[in-house]
């Protein structure tokens, strides 16, 4: 007989994310007294060396911090190339033929896209920058402090856990094929003797050891304007990319006001465009106008499946970088929510774009004894993103430049300088403003729906972290197809075919995506939940 897993109680802290030894790096550092924002940064910058085809330093890092009295958002992700335009994209593609992409919100237009690998998908690595900004804004423990476990894990290496063996499986045999210049050190950094690791053969990576030690010492500059910024340029120029030293100096994060919906009570909030998390706030807003409680699951379900297809209709029309385009602020009005819910009827829909008036990823989150919570995101995209690696500093550059777009009328036409749309959103949710706690799911093209299904889970079912994170997920990818998960009522996937859903059942758990939730507990400390479909781990003290 399975049983269910239970959620963690902590009386003083607790961290939450998708493999034990950087949930295990997080608490020990609560447990030398820092703070939320100190475990959540020793926790992101170990998940670098321990789930490695998922995220890496060449990555792009959001985050929403409570500060104990109010949200912070800091959008570190990094933008394209000065020299990168549309119209060498359009040349180069022409030359080499694109590459599928297996995530909505990829460059489509003209019947091509952007490279999912090689140097034309790479944008600047906003994670390094990260860490130090929200060190630099809310830190207490020493910067160099929180690097110890990850470089002490890439210096004398780790047991591969089960979940994270099987996407470097997938993401080695992506590989396969990747004959440039650009890519020839990714086999002697990640691959032994040319295949992945396998669960539970030992690791290591020296040389993103030295890479790590160097940004800890430097407090991030030696990634922007130093040896490895260098090593960067250098790569770029000797195997045709357009990255530069310039555009590594030129980077900088933003600090950022978290947007929000109502919903029955509760405010969810996610990060401004570029990222996706609008999709998130515009299927909610949609759902806040309907009665849930009085409809059947099956009808529950469609009316959840129907408000995030719209609400991706208008991400993926109007997302774009908020410096280089007009986001339509009405996206969130009320009154264009009502608009929208009234386009849903019984049966499945195919949703188009509205037009409002004009004005590879980890998850993790964390939560201190004095009421600071953090909700942190990190990833290069895919499986190892771009696939190039930079020789003698053992980690990957990201492809996010693949959220870009061909189309030359859209507002995230590829361009220079510019920050794509991005997948990857951490989530946060409060009461009449005061904090419940961090929550995220990742996984590309579902994080805005398994946010959706989580807010649902807990706040119209009242289920803890832990059970609202196993509660049976679906996943709407295109059209009117629809995967869900085993574990799914039959009667309720049979009222779905009724309606007029294409539903296919999937074995695979990757698809749904992983979570984790941290909730303050009525009477003080708080209830954590962690992924139980791959390696997750919430702990607490």
């Amino acid at each position: 007989m399975a049983y269910p897993r239970q959620p963690l109680l902590a009386p003083q802290g607790a961290v939450a994310t998708s493999q034990p030894l950087a949930a295990a790096a997080g608490l020990a550092v609560l447990r030398r007294g820092g703070n939320a924002v100190d475990a959540a940064l020793a926790t992101a910058i170990t998940l670098t060396v321990v789930q490695p085809p998922s995220n890496d330093i060449g990555g792009d890092l959001f985050a929403i911090v409570w500060d104990g009295e109010r949200l912070h958002g800091l959008n570190a992700s990094g933008r394209s190339p000065a020299a990168l335009t549309r119209e060498l994209v359009l040349a180069a593609t022409d030359r080499r033929g694109a590459a599928p992409v297996d995530a909505l919100g990829g460059a489509q237009g003209e019947g091509r896209t952007v490279p999912a690998r090689g140097w034309l998908p790479v944008t600047v690595p906003g994670a390094p920058a990260g860490w130090r900004d929200l060190h630099e804004r809310f830190g207490s423990l020493p910067f160099a402090d929180l690097f110890a476990d990850a470089i002490g894990y890439a210096e004398r290496g780790y047991p591969v856990a089960p979940g994270t063996a099987a996407t470097w499986a997938r993401g080695v045999a992506a590989h396969d094929g990747l004959t440039g210049a650009e890519h020839a050190e990714f086999r002697r950094v990640f691959t032994v003797d040319g295949r992945a690791p396998r669960p539970g053969e030992w690791w290591r990576n020296p040389d993103a050891a030295g890479t790590l030690r160097r940004i800890a010492e430097s407090g991030a500059a030696d990634f922007y304007r130093g040896r490895i910024t260098a090593a960067i340029d250098d790569h770029a120029a000797r195997t045709g990319g357009f990255l530069t030293g310039d555009d590594l100096g030129r980077h900088a994060s933003t600090w950022v006001d978290p947007v929000s919906v109502r919903y029955r009570g509760h405010e969810v909030w996610e990060l401004p465009p570029n990222g996706q998390g609008i999709a998130a706030l515009l299927a909610l807003q949609i759902l806040d106008g309907v009665d849930l409680a009085a409809l059947s699951p099956e009808e529950r379900l469609h009316w959840q499946i129907e408000a995030v297809k719209l609400g991706f209709a208008d991400a993926h029309a109007h997302v774009a970088d908020p410096e280089r385009a007009e986001v339509p602020t009405a996206l969130l009005d009320r009154g264009y929510a009502a608009a929208r819910r009234a386009l849903v009827t019984g049966r499945a829909g195919d949703p188009v774009a509205g037009e409002p008036e004009r004005g590879g990823t980890v998850y993790l989150c964390t939560a201190d004894a004095g009421g600071m919570m953090v909700s942190l995101i990190q990833s290069t995209y895919l499986a190892f993103g771009s696939h190039v690696v930079v020789p003698g500093h053992g980690f990957a550059l990201q492809n996010r430049g693949l959220g870009f777009r061909l189309d030359r009328h859209h507002p995230n036409v590829v361009g220079p300088a510019k920050r794509p749309f991005h997948t990857i959103i951490p989530g946060f949710l409060t009461r009449d403003g005061a904090p419940v706690g961090p929550f995220g799911v990742m996984g590309g093209h579902m994080q805005p729906q398994g946010h959706v299904q989580l807010v649902s889970a807990t706040v119209d079912a009242g289920r803890d972290p832990q059970a609202a994170l196993d509660t049976p997920r679906w996943y709407w990818h295109a059209g009117r197809t629809l995967l869900i998960e085993p574990d799914l009522d039959p009667e309720v996937v049979a009222g779905l075919r009724s309606r007029g859903h294409e539903v296919t059942v999937a074995a695979e758990p990757s698809v749904f995506g992983y979570g984790q939730a941290i909730w303050r507990a009525p009477g003080g400390g708080y209830v954590a939940g962690s992924e139980s479909r791959v390696d997750g781990a919430m702990l607490g003290w």
